[in-house]
């Protein structure tokens, strides 16, 4: 299996790189953020790769982060979603907002990945997650925000709002919806599933 390549970047299309090593052009299918963080062609790249075997041929898909190809890993255990579906989540929402989507039960925004209808949606949620912990999620909204901005872990309302803020929200938006809510027996995922509901209406 090829778990990275690393060489020149040979060229850059919609949604597809060449990378040459060793004098051989490799094709990689990309999400949109992968292909945010290439080089100029000409340049030296390293991409993670998923290598997916069929009988009518090998197709690879590459990502510029491990955080990325593990997220995108988890996605093609989920029954009816395969490579290209992953593909095609990750470039609809950042691997943040997909991780905030799941765990707070947000079907509607996992419903928007084109070729991802609703009952696959619903099994995202259903079969991911537990495999995205609070903890993990309470992590990557912290990776999003810069050093000097304090993130309360004991303060599940200042921990939605953060969400809500990763997922592209205004902070009015964010407090108002989050401020709405007086059941302070809540933990976070409830809170941001509440939330969302609210704001969507």
């Amino acid at each position: 299996m090829i778990s990275y390549l690393k060489g020149s970047l040979e060229y850059i299309g919609d949604g597809t790189v060449i990378v040459e090593t060793m004098g051989i052009g490799y094709k990689i299918l990309v999400s949109p953020s992968t292909l945010s963080h290439l080089p100029p062609v000409g340049k030296d790249v390293k991409i993670f790769t998923y290598m997916n075997v069929k009988e009518d041929g090998v197709t690879l898909f590459g990502f510029s982060n491990m955080e990325e190809l593990e997220v995108f890993n988890k996605l093609i255990t989920v029954s009816g979603v395969g490579p290209k579906g992953a593909l095609s989540i990750l470039g609809s929402m950042s691997v943040n907002a997909l991780i905030v989507a799941i765990v707070s039960d947000d079907v509607t925004a996992l419903s928007k990945a084109q070729g991802i209808g609703k009952k696959t949606a619903q099994r995202l949620v259903i079969e991911l997650r537990d495999k995205f912990q609070s903890d993990d999620l309470v992590k990557t909204i912290e990776n999003s925000f810069d050093d000097n901005i304090k993130f309360d872990t004991n303060n599940c309302k200042s921990e939605a709002i953060e969400a809500l803020l990763v997922l592209g929200y205004s902070k009015s938006e964010a407090v108002k919806a989050i401020g709405s809510i007086i059941d302070n027996s809540m933990d976070t995922q409830m809170i941001l599933k509440t939330a969302l509901k609210k704001i969507n209406r």
